[in-house]
């Protein structure tokens, strides 16, 4: 609860100093305490053991024994009519595929969360600023925070000069939050009310701050979010409870069954050997070895549709439980939110209108050619360089002499610029 006492405090408690920093000893000592500044990663499964992990259902297990024994049937016949035995085994691994490739398809989002650390920080150690790893950030540095870096770690703000950052990675807000290091705050607030945080993996798009480190690696709010990634475990859904009901229901009937007919025939003097082939019979044909093929098949085809839709389901029965749904609540944005932007249209004649809105935003624009600043602001730079316009060549014809912010109220940025005369 770092937001609720004074950054004084917080230096106190974190025994740092807020115009030298940690000496270089002890971020060492710190870094052995708290360790590396980095988020764990689930350990990857080998893809034949994700593979296996697939027939781990009932029913699955049912079919897998059912097509054993009609292949040793056939063996014991002498008829060589494997046929069914190879339909039931191609059911049962066309399931098991289709699963492991449509999980596959989702398990990317610890990677995402990773590519948003900070690889480089600039921190104050010993009295001096330097250029350190992001892994080697410790509780109790001070970093400088700059337009177009990523935060590197959750920090406490000392200073801040019209520093606004993009949040959306944790909120879902696509507004960038200005920060006020003297806000006062109460127990209640939400994370992006939090405006003397800056959070760890979200982007600085205005002004510079000093700050100092208080939670690093897992221990961050984006750390949670990896932390539940890797830990919980989905609930069965509707589908695979009911699925998981009938194959026990129809397994504990059919071998029942098989049982109460075997010992008939055996009471009425019939062949052991006959009896048990009449049996297992009766076992392969009562189990529906098509069921999980056709509510595969079923739900593939819902995935496919939701994909189409840029919706990518990790697990085939969730597509089920959204169809089963009478009310879903959803944040308008998902966890891993880009906040990428982009002009898809423009009203009057564009190049005019682009030039206009090039010159009032504070994007700026490196010698490679990135953008860094407000989302809104780079998706209108952006679309300005496709047209030729160059915001660096505008200010040297129109210098910006003046500006007012944007406001809520007004919900308008202005800017005044002086025309220079052409000779």
């Amino acid at each position: 609860m770092e937001h609720l006492i004074s950054k004084e405090e917080i230096r106190r408690k974190l025994k740092s100093n807020f115009e030298k920093g940690l000496k270089r000893e002890e971020a060492e000592a710190r870094l052995e305490e708290f360790g590396k500044n980095i988020l764990s990663q689930k350990k990857k499964e080998n893809i034949i053991l994700k593979f296996i992990k697939q027939f781990n259902d009932f029913m699955i297990i049912i079919l897998i024994i059912a097509a054993t024994i009609s292949a040793v049937m056939a063996k014991i016949d002498g008829t060589g009519d494997y046929i069914e035995s190879i339909i039931i085994i191609a059911i049962v691994v066309f399931n098991a595929v289709m699963g492991l490739v449509q999980e596959s398809k989702a398990e990317k989002s610890l990677e995402a969360l990773k590519k948003m650390s900070a690889p480089v920080a600039k921190v104050i150690r010993d009295g001096e600023i330097q250029n350190i790893d992001g892994e080697d950030i410790v509780p109790g540095d001070i970093v400088e925070l700059e337009a177009g870096n990523y935060v590197p770690a959750d920090c406490r703000l000392i200073e801040s000069f019209n520093l606004k950052i993009d949040e959306s990675s944790l909120t879902g807000e696509t507004v960038p939050v200005l920060k006020d290091e003297h806000a006062k705050l109460n127990e209640e607030a939400n994370v992006g009310d939090i405006v003397n945080m800056a959070w760890g993996s979200t982007m600085i798009t205005n002004g510079h701050a000093k700050a100092i480190v208080t939670k690093t690696g897992m221990e961050t709010r984006v750390g949670s979010i990896a932390k539940a990634i890797i830990e919980d475990e989905a609930p069965q859904t509707p589908i695979q409870r009911k699925l998981e009901e009938v194959g026990k229901s129809l397994g504990t009937v059919c071998l029942f069954i098989c049982a109460t007919i075997f010992l008939i025939g055996i009471f009425k003097h019939i062949s052991i050997k006959e009896m048990f082939m009449t049996s297992i019979g009766l076992a392969v044909a009562a189990i529906p070895e098509g069921l999980p093929a056709i509510v595969t098949i079923m739900l593939s085809i819902g995935v496919t549709k939701m994909a189409r839709k840029n919706a990518i389901i990790r697990k085939l029965a969730a597509v089920e439980t959204l169809g089963s749904s009478s009310v879903i609540c959803s944040d308008k944005t998902g966890t891993l939110t880009q906040n990428k932007m982009q002009v898809t249209e423009t009203f009057g004649e564009t190049e005019f209108v682009l030039e206009l809105g090039t010159m009032c935003t504070d994007c700026s624009v490196t010698t490679e050619g990135e953008f860094t600043g407000d989302p809104t602001e780079i998706a209108i730079v952006r679309a300005g360089s496709e047209y030729g316009i160059n915001k660096k060549s505008l200010y040297q014809n129109m210098e910006r002499i003046a500006e007012i912010p944007f406001d809520s109220d007004r919900k308008l940025m202005t800017t005044i610029h002086k025309v220079r005369r052409q000779v």
